[in-house]
């Protein structure tokens, strides 16, 4: 099923049709509110009441709202996953560079367009605790492969960490330049592709 979170943070994973449709549901309407008033007054009632799904349906799936928001922030790294990989089939065979650009500009595709994405992304903006890696970390280990791949490289410690430390410094200098202005601010997301092309390049030339 595309896009169904990983069952680590659902109760019960889908395994009907129809079940996935109501997870996706709860989900959509969750992101929705997530935007309208924020995760501290967000409530599981709220969430039924706007998938049009009784409250026992939420329950099914998730304990309580912090598991809501783990569940969207994997499917978040789910759907980001599936567009870079999507881009990169067109991309410039072996242009790392060409790669990198299609990993940001993704990113911030979903930061300005994805219900939710601003309060919740990967889970870094609300610290979720059910994973056994920090979202970053998963976020790297994606794109280490995918981009390895792409390069037709084989991804080994080395390549693992360097696009930690790339995803890390990426996601604090995106952070600031959405603080500054709502819709990211173009000089500072510059000054990140900057930063991130040089030291990549140490890595990946």
């Amino acid at each position: 099923m595309k896009s169904v979170p990983e069952a680590t943070s659902l109760r019960r994973a889908p395994v009907q049709r129809r079940s996935a449709e109501r997870l996706t549901r709860i989900l959509d309407a969750c992101a929705e509110l997530l935007d309208e008033v924020g995760y501290d007054a967000l409530s599981t009632r709220a969430v039924a009441l706007r998938a049009g799904v009784p409250i026992g349906s939420v329950y099914r799936f998730f304990g309580n709202k912090r598991q809501m928001a783990d569940a969207l922030a994997q499917r978040n790294l789910e759907r980001y996953t599936e567009r870079v990989a999507g881009r990169l089939k067109e991309a410039p065979e072996g242009d790392w560079r060409a790669a990198m650009g299609v990993v940001l500009d993704e990113y911030l595709a979903m930061k300005r367009t994805a219900p939710g994405f601003s309060l919740v992304d990967f889970g870094n903006q609300i610290p979720v605790g059910v994973r056994q890696a920090e979202p970053n970390t998963l976020v790297a280990d994606r794109l280490s492969g995918l981009i390895s791949g792409y390069l037709g490289r084989t991804p080994d410690e080395d390549l693992r960490r360097v696009f930690l430390v790339a995803v890390e410094s990426a996601d604090t200098l995106v952070q600031l330049a959405f603080r500054t202005d709502p819709e990211g601010d173009e000089a500072i997301i510059e000054e990140t592709r900057a930063l991130l092309l040089a030291y990549l390049a140490r890595a990946l030339d």
